[in-house]
This record gives structure tokens, C-alpha cells and sequence, in this order.
């Protein structure tokens, strides 16, 4: 059972998901003594070994540390290496061999602070924080509780290059692809025909920039050798719909295709869900635009991804067929007021996670709007952001941060605040339930915000959590 920390505990859950071995310690001024939880056992020594592996399973250990009053609460990081050396002598006609592993000890070391003194840590708002150590870590802070916390170990992936790292052969509906200017997967674009020439516009706002410019982007990323593996699914809509004919719209963002660099080769333009390996280097083309396809080869069947059906604003989602894949999708947005930031968040993050009944081998695509506003009472930078002090009360925790705590709890496979065990133990069923997985395309406002750019290196690590050999693709 979950047992509480004592007056002078601070009970510290660890998850190490990087490639290494990372032992970890009281700094001086801590009473070096360690006690498993729930075991009763005690480690005689001050640091304790994870290792784990890189794609598969998940290590999780709790501790609790006795530490005097006062002062700050730092834990020690330790990163580890090993090497194995095998050799062979002949002695007569018995050939002997012996492996031999070599440990690396102290690649780098990292201090992390958990607790500042007596007034505890300032979370500013949201309830979790990241802390980018060198050029290898990023560690992600949670308190959960008085003196009680949770510490994820990442490895910094390349935000921009990640999809270099998954085989040819997974189906981009297995993949997760933030909708972000930062990961450059998935790129949800508004355009409005102003004067002949398409604009980014994002409903009443404009964005100004052309749509020449974005063409110019995109070619430049996937044509450079550092990214050439990767591929861009492109989300179009038509913003000017009440004033732009839809014939007229649809025939401008073809034209301008052409036009750019790369032209319609560097497009898949095939209404199905591809897999990687089909697209890289590659734009996937989503067109929420386009009426019945005239202008285009093949018609709609030749706009790439499109959508047969669109419900404005359905609070419950809504399902769509793309050449036999199921897509379950979430875009809510016209929300009553930032009291339903809540609401909103759990059913947009809800998407992402398979239906229990669904075979493995069912193909479905996860689409999750996470944008969304209320006028005049709440606007898209307040949903994305939230306001005021909501650890003290008086404030809205935003979409974003919430989107990073599920996460937080999924890859950690902890959740211990307001929870009981039973209620824990019920979401470490669940993630390592056969099916579920997070998987699917997260689209975001604002998400450099929390934490500078906090939650998308969560999202993209879930594509590496939850393979198995022979399934979604996987080797």
C-alpha cells in the first residue's frame, strides 16, 4: 500500500526512460539511509542502480528519503555506461570464451532540486516543472503532495528528427505527431484568399504570412539531409468559406502547389493513411477544404487525407472512415467559458487513448484538437495558458499543463495525488493493458507554454513506450 511520508520524509517516485544507468543520491546534510516502498527492506548503501531499456519497459522505483528540517531537498543524478568485452583462448583442443562487462561509472553528474527550504517549491501555477540538464536529460518535477514527489527521467530527443528513429513500416495512425511549429509533423494551417494569394489566417485573426512562404518552409526542411527521413502531414482549412467560393479557394491552394518548390511530387496526395516509409521526405496532405474535388486528379480521392464528414464543434467527437482506418476525432472548440477547461482536456486527451475493446490489430487514427476559446469570457491564450494561482486556489490551470500532468502520470505509470491505490493501481492496469497506448495526432495552441515547450517532448517520447515486436509496425 501507498504509505504517506513521516514528518521528516520526503518520499521521492523515480522513473528513469533514458538509455542509461542512473544511480541516484542525498547530497550532504541528508541522512543517507533509503527504504523501498512498499517493501520495508533497507539499502545499506547511499545510491541505488536503474537501468532499464530504451523502448520497451518502463522502471519505476519510490523511495523515501529521511532528512532533517529545513534546507533544500537535492537529489544526486548519476548517469552509467556499459561496455562487454568477450574473448576466446585455445587450450589444446578446448577453445574457452568468457564475456566480461565493464562498468563506466560518473559519464556525467546532475543536481536536481526538489524542495526549497521550508516553503516547499514554487510551481508557479501549474503542477509540474522541467529542469533541461547538459545536453542529455530533460527532468520533469512533480509535487504531488506534501514532501512526496515524482521525478521522470527523459533522454532529449531531436524534436525535428524523431520520426527518424521509427521503422519504415509503421502506419502514421500508430505515430504520435504533435501539432506544433516546433516538432515539424503536423502543421494545422488556415488560409483566406486575399487579393489572389492565400494568407494564414486563423478565424478573425490574421496571421500574415503567405502561403508561398510556408510551400518554401517546408521544401527547405525536407530537402535538407538532417531531416530528409522525416515526413509533414499538412492540415489545410478554408477560414473565407463565407466569402471565397469554395471552387475558387481549392483551385488557388493547387495552383500554388504547383508553383512552389518541389511542386506536387513532394506531396502524397492519396486519400488513405500511408505508412512511414511511403512519405518520407514527403507532405502528407489533410485537406479540410475542397467541396467535391473538381480541379484535382482523381477528385476528393486525390486531395490526400479528406475528411467525409465535420460536425462544428461536437463536444462528444465524432468517427470518419479513411480507406478502412477508423479515425476517432476531438475538436471541440466553441467551449462555454475557462470552467470547462476541465471538460475539455479530459475528452480531447481521452481521444488519444485506444477504446479498451479494440483489438491491436484494428487500425484507427486519433485526431485531438486541444485548441479552443469562449467569448468573451475566455480566449484561446487563457484556455491554452490558464491564469491567476490555481495551486492556491485563486486561477485556472490551462490546457497545456493539464495535457502535461496525464502525461506525466502515463509514462511514469504513477499517479498518487487524490487517488487511492486501488484507483492507481487501475491506471497501471490500463497502460500496460494490451491496446492501450497513446497514440495519434495532438494539436496544441500556445505550446511553448508551460515550461518552454514543456509537454511536446512527452508526446513525442510515446512513441517510443508501449512497442511490441510484431505490432503497429514494429520490428
Amino acid at each position: 500500500m501507498h504509505l504517506p511520508p513521516t514528518q521528516n520524509e520526503a518520499v521521492v517516485h523515480i522513473t528513469n526512460l533514458t538509455s542509461s544507468s542512473i544511480s541516484f543520491s542525498l547530497l550532504p546534510n541528508r541522512i543517507p539511509s533509503f527504504h523501498d516502498q512498499p517493501s520495508t527492506d533497507t539499502l545499506t548503501n547511499s545510491c541505488d542502480t536503474l537501468s532499464v531499456d530504451r523502448v520497451l519497459p518502463r522502471s519505476t522505483t519510490s523511495k523515501s528519503f529521511t532528512k532533517a528540517k529545513g534546507g533544500p531537498l537535492n537529489i544526486h543524478l548519476t548517469s552509467h555506461t556499459s561496455t562487454s568485452i568477450s574473448s576466446s583462448e585455445k587450450i589444446g583442443s578446448v577453445e574457452k570464451s568468457a564475456d566480461i562487462s565493464v562498468s563506466d561509472v560518473s559519464l556525467s553528474t546532475h543536481t536536481i532540486c526538489l524542495e526549497k527550504g521550508k516553503r516547499g517549491l514554487k510551481w508557479g501555477g501549474k503542477s509540474w516543472e522541467v529542469e533541461t540538464v547538459g545536453e542529455s536529460w530533460r527532468v520533469y518535477k512533480t509535487k504531488i503532495a506534501k514532501r512526496e514527489y515524482q521525478m521522470l527521467i527523459l533522454e532529449q530527443r531531436n524534436l525535428a528528427g524523431f520520426l527518424g528513429e521509427l521503422p519504415d513500416e509503421i502506419s502514421l495512425a500508430a505515430v504520435v505527431l504533435p501539432g506544433t511549429h516546433d516538432t515539424m509533423a503536423l502543421y494545422d494551417v488556415r488560409l483566406s484568399l486575399i487579393k489572389d494569394r492565400l494568407i494564414a489566417y486563423h478565424g478573425i485573426y490574421p496571421q500574415r504570412t503567405p502561403f508561398a512562404s510556408i510551400l518554401s518552409t517546408l521544401f527547405t526542411f525536407l530537402s535538407s539531409p538532417q531531416s530528409s527521413n522525416e515526413t509533414l502531414v499538412i492540415s489545410i482549412k478554408q477560414e473565407d468559406f463565407m466569402t471565397t467560393p469554395w471552387l475558387k479557394f481549392s483551385t488557388a491552394v493547387l495552383e500554388e502547389i504547383k508553383e512552389s518548390e518541389g511542386g506536387l511530387d513532394m506531396w502524397y496526395l492519396e486519400d488513405r493513411i500511408p505508412t512511414l516509409g511511403e512519405v518520407r521526405g514527403k507532405c502528407v496532405l489533410f485537406s479540410r477544404f475542397g467541396g467535391d474535388g473538381s480541379g484535382w486528379d482523381g477528385g476528393l480521392n486525390g486531395m490526400g487525407i479528406h475528411p467525409k464528414t465535420w460536425p462544428d464543434s461536437e463536444k462528444e467527437g465524432f468517427e470518419w472512415d479513411c480507406s478502412g482506418v477508423t479515425v476517432r476525432t476531438h475538436d471541440w472548440y466553441n467551449i462555454p467559458s475557462f470552467l470547462s477547461i476541465p471538460e475539455k482536456t479530459q475528452l480531447a486527451t481521452e481521444i488519444l487513448l485506444p477504446p479498451s475493446s479494440q483489438s491491436v490489430s484494428a487500425q484507427t487514427l486519433n485526431i485531438a484538437f486541444f485548441s479552443a476559446a469562449s467569448f468573451p469570457l475566455a480566449f484561446p491564450p487563457t484556455i491554452a495558458r490558464g491564469f491567476g494561482f490555481p495551486k492556491i486556489g485563486l486561477g485556472v490551470e490551462g490546457v497545456n499543463a493539464r495535457v502535461g500532468k496525464w502525461l506525466l502520470d502515463i509514462l511514469s505509470s504513477t499517479s498518487f495525488k487524490s487517488r487511492g491505490e486501488k484507483e492507481s493501481e487501475k491506471l497501471q492496469y490500463e497502460m500496460n493493458e494490451v491496446g492501450r497506448r497513446v497514440r495519434g495526432w495532438p494539436l496544441l495552441d500556445f505550446f511553448q507554454d508551460p515550461e518552454d515547450n514543456g509537454v511536446v517532448p512527452l508526446l513525442v517520447e510515446c512513441n517510443f513506450r508501449g512497442r511490441v515486436s510484431g505490432e503497429e509496425g514494429w520490428p
